[in-house]
């Protein structure tokens, strides 16, 4: 068979080039700065009581963040998917602009929408709660930018999810609670925990969004990817990269955990059938 594209030697050897450009030797230079110094240094800078108070932060309202998401974005996939109504596809497109939303200026917008005198944020006032320069706001902002990851990956599944399978489930004598909880929420759990996963992942990461809101208050609301920049301003490189190095790590350790969720859900599809 004639193929379009160049034969497999030579596209293989393209695509490993290329990659190794973009991705192998950036990742390599970044873990050979960060080993090139004296290891007991390293891990005194991994595991400072700052850094370790960043990791607490980015971490955990990351995971928050992606939980609210998981729930969020679970009730806008469903809606979008199996409901016709006017402006839907006005919907779709505001689903999608934290990706095309540069962060720093989401990071703008929503810094003054909940500063006190903002919109959302006088509201909060008068109840006593300030989500600016507070782990509120950071959370606010990782909820932003994750959104889309939860919705567009449970939407193809929904799609494939066919409604007659509800309706056999009713046939069959059970209520909406039975029919969500047995037949259509096992079916959406790989998605699910794959998108909960891929906004966990990029919530980790994020910079942009962030830096406006909180404050940037040490111990309180700073985030690790802040203590990476701060370092390289202060031309502590080794610093830097030990703390990228490690943030790094984490990121394969995330991508791992959601490739194993992608391989589980085609199991369970191929189980199905």
């Amino acid at each position: 068979m004639k193929r379009i594209l160049p034969g497999f030697p030579l596209t293989l050897g393209l695509s490993l080039s290329w990659l190794s450009l973009m991705v192998i030797i950036p990742i390599a230079a970044l873990a050979f700065k960060a080993l090139g110094g004296d290891g007991s240094a390293i891990w005194s800078v991994v595991t400072s009581d700052r850094v370790a108070a960043s990791y607490r932060l980015s971490f955990g309202v990351s995971l928050i963040a992606s939980l609210i998401n998981g729930l969020f974005g679970l009730i806008t996939a469903w809606t979008l998917v199996r409901y016709r109504f006017p402006g839907r596809k006005f919907i779709e497109g505001l689903v999608d602009l934290p990706f095309a939303l540069p962060t720093a200026v989401a990071g703008i917008s929503l810094t003054a929408l909940y500063a006190p005198n903002g919109w959302l944020g006088a509201l909060l006032g008068k109840v006593g709660i300030q989500a600016v320069f507070n782990p509120i706001g950071v959370g606010i902002a990782l909820v932003f930018i994750g959104f889309p990851f939860v919705v567009r990956t449970l939407e193809p599944v929904l799609i494939d999810l066919a409604a007659e399978v509800e309706e056999a489930a009713a046939t069959l004598g059970a209520n909406r609670w039975q029919t969500f909880t047995r037949v259509i929420f096992p079916a959406l759990l790989p998605a699910l925990l794959t998108g909960m996963t891929l906004a966990f992942g990029r919530a980790v990461g994020e910079y942009g969004s962030i830096i406006f809101i909180s404050g940037n208050l040490p111990f309180k609301t700073e985030i690790t990817p802040l203590l990476i920049v701060s370092r390289l301003e202060q031309y502590d490189y080794h610093g830097a990269a030990a703390i990228g190095l490690t943030m790094l790590l984490f990121s394969f350790a995330i991508l791992t955990f959601s490739c194993l969720l992608q391989a589980w859900s085609k199991w369970r599809i191929g189980a199905s059938r």
